[in-house]
């Protein structure tokens, strides 16, 4: 029977995952730097980005942490801006798209750090998905030599693409938090109606939710 682990824990499975993640992208920033687009560069890529879907897999299975819910997205925004930024450095790719991604994601964090005073979290909407997805492929494709050394175009134009799926998104998230509350809570309806957030239940006689440990999936975007 595996472990299970409550909100409050640190020293999970889950967060091994993220912190190694985190931990390991610095040396997928040097790769990336001093091999430019190769096979070595590609494979570094593939194994840190799809590390997330396994913490995600672990979270679920040992039960999802604060902790885990900082962590993940944290690491997810480091390794993405890192290897866009070494790329960007090399020249392969333009400044521009970086920096306005770059901008959103701070926008996203500064925006869920608001709102989850008031005790909401705030799941990933499909778009912001698509977005991720999209400028992995894209930070792929330039890092993968067949493409990357003779069809750049490729991975900055899929590049480009995430660009505007992030506008958008970013926009669906500034539309939700204009949304009066719903009957059963605030932005996207997060708390259910006995006052709890994610199944997690507030204290008896508080007048609002507290707040709620957000599932690594959710915290995309």
């Amino acid at each position: 029977m595996s472990a299970t682990f409550g909100p409050s824990a640190v020293a999970t499975p889950a967060n091994g995952v993220t912190v190694a993640r985190l931990l390991a992208t610095p040396l997928l920033v040097v790769v990336v730097v001093e091999r430019g687009p190769s096979w070595g560069a590609l494979f570094a890529w593939v194994v840190l980005a799809g590390s997330d879907g396994i913490d995600g897999w672990l979270a679920r299975r040992h039960g999802v942490t604060t902790s885990g819910a900082f962590l993940d997205p944290l690491a997810d925004k480091v390794l993405v801006l890192g290897a866009l930024g070494a790329i960007a450095v090399q020249g392969w790719i333009s400044w521009v798209p970086v920096v306005l991604i770059a901008t959103r994601e701070v926008a996203m964090s500064v925006y869920r750090a608001r709102v989850a005073r008031r005790g909401v979290s705030v799941p990933a909407r499909p778009l912001a998905k698509l977005k991720t997805a999209t400028q992995d492929l894209a930070v792929g494709l330039v890092l993968m030599p067949w493409t990357g050394l003779h069809h750049i175009w490729l991975g900055t134009d899929l590049l480009w693409a995430a660009v505007a799926l992030a506008g958008l998104s970013g926009g669906q998230y500034l539309l939700d938090s204009r949304r009066p509350p719903s009957p059963s809570g605030a932005l996207s309806g997060v708390p259910s109606p006995s006052g709890a957030l994610s199944g997690v239940p507030s204290p008896s006689g508080a007048s609002g939710p507290i707040v709620a440990v957000t599932a690594r999936e959710g915290a995309l975007g």
